[in-house]
């Protein structure tokens, strides 16, 4: 089922992984065993990993020369000992604080379906929503009767208008669309919400799984998928017709923008009235699909990837019906299997678990009815959450490091020698202009109009993702909500949003190892001061430096500023490029350049800032670390990251981050005081020559 995951489409987040799901935006990262129980025990535990400054010693592998992996020095004993759980395709520091949010999010909802709460109040939602995903034995009795109505639209979709409207109905129900669409703030009038459109239509984790050799078996299986799929619904010819599926979805691959080109913001900003958008992809019925979305009231759009979408356009009007009615069909089968029986759910983590991602078990039950819920009323449990697990001191903590950061960063940007004294001005302005939100929102989501059946789990999954369509929808002809958050409390993750210009923490992250109020002030300037200054670089990455202080998309740079930061961006894209990270797969410096940029700004002000604290005091040497190898410490230890070998090849074609284990080293290698500090040396396997290495901020 979609939902409007706009910190995914529009904003610079801190991991991938850590905002959507692998698999199914309702079934995100599952927990690890040890949280079966509940609450509180992991904090326990990660604090006692991180010992009493804060640093994970027995993780460190001191075998290891820092020049020659920075990672496995950092945490190679823990990588060695550590077993990617069953039930999940990745393991690293950001899932430990998941399972962590999410058990104690599993002790409120069963407190919350264990109590008679007040009819319609959101403590009763919760409970509904939960345990209509925990009668399992309903499930199982329901069976697939639950798609009949929705299967049945299907087959009297008997013309391309028809299906063209059940394709915009598709956006807040079950099923799918060549064309995406959300309501959000117009990059050059950030005060205003707008229509933005986008291509769609793959069922496949990127267009390269549909054209590149080496992801042929996945789509084999895929077709395979489809098949069963289909079949398990009775259609008829479900083999021919997942065969004509593939080759649909093939030719939209073909047809479809690289995510290379589509993280361009000049390039994927094209207003057009919809007058012109009709002109511009003749073969599409858009005033169908657009009142069938509830979207007639839009005038203009701002189009992503305008010059694909007359090709999309165009191969919708040459495909049969009978073939777009089965693809609707199939995608409609896929996204509601997490919420019918077994033979539905196991069918989908066959392939999209096991096969893309490598995930040996599929998740306890419990484990994705707490996830759902999460999706569906986020900040109703978030509301809870604070007042349980946020202590005010956290915040107060908080707000004096990214103070420290800001001021680093204007430091950085004051001592550049690339920049120009006019471009260093607008730089400035911009930075002062920052908005920064700690830990929760000042007003919280209302969900009075949600209706919540404990007896009807796909009627709740198919409210609850209407419910948020009409949220974004109704921001349409009205100003830009400035107080809105795009996570939840509980979310592990951080982002940056150019429109706003503002960086955002959620309560969830501010906990061991990221930050602890009681470590060692070193480690939390390279742990969450980290994270701080890459979501402040975010701002003045390639994306983000486009905008100004007050969010709008405009070029307020010299043209020879531009042009030697363009030529550090190719530089440090190279560097990317040529890192290796499975045999013949790299990472691709282009696709990851603006995550790079903020890695390598985090590390940086990391350094600053704590260079800063110390007000020209000398820093204390701790078990034998300084000051500055406490901090690149600090900031290697949360990039802890363990992969399934298929997760890890789909991260490097679809994930604008690099793999963890890389973050955690190769960011260093252009820092100056890294190789001081950890005495790095020609020859060692991740030196870089002074004259080779990249400074940008």
């Amino acid at each position: 089922m979609k939902k409007i995951w706009l910190c995914a489409a529009a904003a610079a987040v801190l991991s991938w992984a850590g905002a959507a799901s692998a698999d199914e935006r309702h079934e995100t990262r599952p927990l690890t065993e040890v949280q079966a129980s509940g609450g509180g025990g992991t904090a326990g535990i990660v604090a006692k990993r991180f010992g009493k400054w804060g640093m994970d010693l027995d993780g460190m592998d001191a075998s290891v020369k820092p020049g020659d992996s920075f990672n496995l020095y950092a945490n190679g004993n823990y990588l060695k000992n550590t077993p990617i759980p069953a039930d999940k395709a990745a393991y690293g520091m950001f899932y430990v604080l998941y399972d962590l949010s999410q058990a104690q999010l599993k002790a409120i909802i069963e407190e919350s379906a264990a109590v008679s709460a007040a009819p319609g109040s959101e403590m009763e939602k919760i409970g509904a929503f939960y345990g209509s995903f925990m009668d399992e034995a309903r499930v199982e009795a329901l069976d697939a009767a639950p798609l009949a109505a929705d299967l049945r639209e299907i087959r009297d979709a008997n013309t391309h208008d028809k299906l063209a409207g059940l394709m915009g109905r598709s956006l807040y129900g079950f099923g799918s669309s060549f064309f995406g669409a959300y309501v959000f703030d117009d990059a050059k009038k950030p005060t205003e919400n707008v229509l933005h459109l986008s291509q769609g239509g793959l069922g496949l984790p990127d267009r390269d799984y549909y054209l590149v050799e080496s992801f042929k078996e996945k789509k084999d299986k895929y077709q395979a998928y489809v098949a069963r799929q289909l079949a398990q619904v009775g259609w008829e010819n479900s083999a021919k017709a997942a065969a004509d599926i593939v080759a649909l979805e093939t030719r939209i691959a073909e047809a479809s923008w690289t995510r290379i080109e589509s993280r361009d913001d000049d390039k994927t900003y094209n207003p057009m009235t919809i007058a012109q958008l009709k002109k511009a992809a003749p073969s599409f019925p858009w005033a169908i699909f657009l009142k069938q979305a509830k979207l007639s009231k839009a005038d203009r759009a701002i189009v992503a990837q305008n010059t694909a979408f007359p090709k999309i356009a165009k191969i919708f009007a040459e495909t049969p019906v009978s073939t777009l009615q089965a693809w609707q069909a199939f995608h409609t089968v896929d996204q509601a299997s997490p919420y019918l029986s077994k033979r539905f759910v196991n069918a989908r983590f066959d392939f999209r678990s096991k096969t893309l991602n490598g995930q040996p078990q599929i998740t306890p039950r419990w484990k994705r009815g707490v996830t759902l819920v999460d999706g569906s009323l986020g900040e109703a449990l978030g509301k809870v959450y604070v007042d349980r697990h946020f202590p005010p001191e956290s915040k107060a903590k908080m707000d004096k490091l990214v103070s420290d950061l800001l001021k680093a960063m204007a430091l950085r940007i004051d001592g550049l020698d690339w920049m120009s004294p006019a471009t260093k001005v607008k730089a400035h302005e911009k930075l002062a202009k920052f908005t920064v939100k700690i830990g929760y929102p000042d007003k919280w989501r209302d969900y009075a109009g949600l209706k919540a059946d404990p007896t009807d789990l796909y009627g709740n999954v198919a409210r609850s993702s209407e419910f948020e369509w009409d949220y974004g929808v109704s921001r349409l002809g009205k100003p830009v909500d400035k107080s809105e958050w795009l996570m939840t409390p509980q979310t592990i993750n951080a982002y940056y949003l150019s429109q706003k210009n503002e960086i955002v923490f959620p309560a969830a992250i501010l906990q061991p190892p990221f930050f602890d109020p009681n470590a060692d002030d070193a480690i939390n300037y390279g742990a969450i001061g980290g994270v701080i200054g890459h979501e402040i670089g975010h701002g003045f990455d390639d994306q983000g430096r486009k905008s100004d202080g007050d969010g709008v998309l405009r070029d307020w740079w010299t043209a020879e500023d531009a042009a030697r930061f363009e030529a550090k961006t190719k530089q440090l894209g190279a560097q990317y490029d040529a890192i290796e990270v499975l045999p013949g797969a790299k990472v691709q410096g282009a696709l990851t350049m603006g995550e790079n940029i903020g890695d390598l700004a985090g590390i940086t002000l990391g350094l600053e800032a704590y260079k800063l604290s110390l007000n020209g005091k000398e820093a204390p040497v701790i078990d034998g670390f300084t000051g500055q190898q406490r901090v690149m410490l600090g900031w290697a230890q949360v990039w802890r990251g363990l992969y399934r070998e298929e997760m890890l090849k789909q991260i490097l074609v679809s994930d604008p981050h690099s793999p963890d284990p890389v973050r955690a080293e190769a960011p260093l290698r252009n820092i100056d005081a890294w190789y001081e500090a950890f005495g790095v040396k020609e020859g060692d396997k991740n030196y870089v020559k002074p004259e080779d290495r990249v400074r940008i901020w």
